[in-house]
This record gives C-alpha cells, sequence and structure tokens, in this order.
C-alpha cells in the first residue's frame, strides 16, 4: 500500500525555484531518508507535506487522498506527523502536557462538552492522558512528566517532541534531522529508538538527516537532493558510491 505520493511537486519563493519536479511514493512501513547539502530543499519537501508551505505546483497524496492545499493541524488529522530541525515544545507546559495537546487535533468532543465538562469530554481526556501515560512510560520519561521541557537536556526534548508527534498516532512521521546538536551516545541511542518506532509502531518514517551514520544505519533507501532538484536515489550502498552526490554532498572523506 502506498502511503504517500508526490508528483511534480514545484516550489518557487520571490520567483527562485527551492524545488522542482519532485517526485516519491513511500509504501507502508518504509524508512526512507531525504538528504542533501544545506540549502537544498529538504525542509521545503516536509513543510509542503505538513501544510506549513502550499506548492506552486505538483500533487500530494496520502492514502491515495489530496493533502496539498490543507493546514497543518488538518494534514495531522488524517494520519501525518513531523518533528522539527528545531525543537518546537510548549515550554511553559509540562511534558505531559505536550504530549497530550497533540492528541487535541481529534478531540471527540465539542464546545458544548468542554463548557459543561460532560461525561463524554471527560471520558475522552481521560483517554488522552492515559494514551500520553503510556508513552511517556515507553520512552522512559514518567519521572519527568511534570516537568517542564526547558529545564531537560537536548536529547530528553528531542525525545519528547518525538513522542508528541507519536501520540497523534500517525501512519507517516515525518522526522527533520533528529540527531541535530546531540552527542555522539545520543545519536547511538537515536538510532536504536528509531528503529524500535519503526519496528513497534508499524509505521512508515521519512527522515531528513546531515549524519550519514544515522540514514545509511535505518533507511531502506535514500532520495538525495541538491538545488532542489533529485540528483540520486537508490539503497545507502548506492548512494555512498554515487558520483554525483559524493560530488554535491558527501565528499571523499566521508565515505
Amino acid at each position: 500500500m502506498t502511503v504517500l505520493k508526490i508528483d511534480g511537486l514545484t516550489q518557487y519563493f520571490s520567483g527562485l525555484c527551492a524545488l522542482s519536479d519532485f517526485n516519491i511514493k513511500l509504501k507502508a512501513g518504509e524508512l526512507v531518508g531525504l538528504i542533501g547539502p544545506n540549502g537544498a530543499g529538504k525542509t521545503t519537501v516536509f513543510n509542503l507535506v505538513s501544510g506549513f508551505y502550499q506548492p506552486t505546483k505538483g500533487d500530494i497524496f496520502f492514502l491515495d487522498q489530496p493533502i496539498d492545499g490543507l493546514k497543518p493541524h488538518q494534514v495531522t488529522s488524517r494520519g501525518v506527523a513531523r518533528t522539527f530541525q528545531n525543537i518546537r515544545l510548549w515550554n511553559e507546559m509540562t511534558v505531559l502536557e505536550n504530549i497530550m495537546l497533540a492528541q487535541h487535533a481529534s478531540l471527540g468532543y465539542g464546545i458544548r462538552d468542554l463548557f459543561f465538562r460532560t461525561g463524554r469530554y471527560q471520558r475522552r481526556e481521560q483517554k488522552i492522558r492515559n494514551l500520553a501515560m503510556e508513552l511517556l512510560e515507553i520512552f522512559k520519561l514518567t519521572e519527568l512528566a511534570e516537568e517542564k521541557p526547558k529545564n531537560l537536556s537536548y536529547g530528553l526534548q528531542r525525545k519528547v517532541e518525538i513522542a508528541r508527534a507519536l501520540s497523534s498516532r500517525p501512519q507517516l512521521l515525518l522526522l527533520d534531522e533528529p540527531a541535530a546538536g546531540l552527542p555522539s551516545q545520543d545519536v547511538v541511542e537515536l538510532i536504536e529508538l528509531i528503529h524500535w518506532i519503526h519496528r513497534e509502531f508499524k509505521i512508515a518514517i521519512w527522515m531528513i538527516e546531515h549524519q550519514m551514520k544515522v540514514v545509511m544505519s535505518l533507511c531502506s533507501r535514500i532520495t538525495v537532493i541538491d538545488f532542489g532538484v533529485v540528483i540520486a536515489e537508490g539503497t545507502p550502498e548506492e548512494i555512498q558510491h554515487h558520483p554525483g552526490v559524493i560530488k554535491a554532498y558527501l565528499g571523499d572523506d566521508q565515505l
């Protein structure tokens, strides 16, 4: 089953082409990488898929339904979740509240229920809390439930962000440079965590990452873009030895 299909995606900003004729298909359960130099257009792709940008041209289909033109919360409610290169957590809320809030894209109750604190409201809120606590336990964050993210280490903040994304129960998870800023030991733990998420949650994962150790360890196939244009696609081994990739991005010393 195809989870995500992108056809001819093109994006201009003030007359400049940031992305040109981008195409890809992701199948259910795949773990795929997207790499390229800084400014190549990688995050632009994710912003288009998740509704933060509206495409100049092209189509985006999630589970065979068009999602280009939808707002971010609408994309999330369809089953697409993401993290960001620069961690975006609500730092004045607790860790638990951050994870609970991610589920409110599909509340299951109306304003009247909220105002009168009806049984439906209370049951739904308890369900949201229970799921959030389950995720905290899975990610070994239970003791930090009432802590504010701003007081946590960078590595723990990243774990909270991934847990929050999974809280919306997505079928596709977009990870935008999850290893950015992490020390080497935390990178090893991150690789293990993503492996575990992919296996246990049985979802498709599409990730942007600069650290070759991460993408080469995790991804079954990789797409490489440079100046908004796809220059290579293939397995990690094929990408490592692709002349165009070596010239544009990896460099001989990283192979």
